[in-house]
């Protein structure tokens, strides 16, 4: 029988080396001072920490497709190291934020106007659903696949928090079908034909 050599100096780095590895997580760093400047910046006033983006949503009409008005690092970089971020969703009548997950953070829903269908789905591929109303908070969990569906004939506004900076955004649909998987692997994966999948892409171009 076979005995690995643990006098071998090349086998001892590589167990110290697996043993100390730093476990990699999805998240947003902790930070050590109060807040982070953007590179070359050294002041700051009040104005950085304020983001004025949301000022459209009151002299604005209400939009005819789903939008969403994003507050998160990129738009606003006071957020760097903050580990909150915020986005307006805006639903016409019928219209549908189609299933993606975010990656980096749970996303907490908080209905202000009309009424919403939810959802998401677990690892074990149960689908929780729940009709929201005014008023009502739902938690989408970190990294599992939702949507939100505004099944009513009145529009609806909702406002997400997360708990990262950056959430991130994967859309299932165009991560599916617009990535360049062949038609025939797609037909077979989804039980149906190149025509149907070719369809679906095309809606997505």
């Amino acid at each position: 029988m076979a005995f690995c050599n643990l006098r071998n100096p090349s086998f001892f780095f590589l167990l110290l080396a697996l043993a100390t590895s730093p476990v990699v997580l999805a998240g947003d760093p902790d930070i050590t001072s109060d807040f982070l400047l953007p590179p070359n910046t050294n002041a700051v006033d009040g104005s950085f920490f304020t983001f004025t983006g949301m000022r459209s949503l009151l002299d604005s009409s209400p939009p005819t497709n789903f939008t969403v008005l994003k507050a998160t690092m990129a738009e606003f970089p006071a957020l760097g190291g903050q580990s909150v971020s915020y986005a307006v969703l805006t639903f016409p009548a019928g219209s549908v934020n189609p299933p993606h997950a975010h990656p980096r953070s749970a996303e907490l829903l908080f209905l202000i106007d009309g009424y919403l269908e939810v959802g998401f789905v677990d690892t074990t591929n149960k689908l929780y659903t729940q009709t929201l109303q005014p008023g009502d908070l739902f938690v989408f969990p970190k990294g599992l696949v939702h949507y939100q569906y505004c099944n009513r004939q009145n529009p609806a506004i909702a406002i997400s928090a997360f708990g990262s900076a950056s959430a991130g955004t994967v859309s299932v649909p165009k991560a599916v079908f617009t990535t360049g998987i062949d038609d025939g692997i797609l037909a077979k994966s989804f039980k149906t034909d190149g025509a149907t999948v070719r369809k679906i892409k095309a809606g997505l171009a």
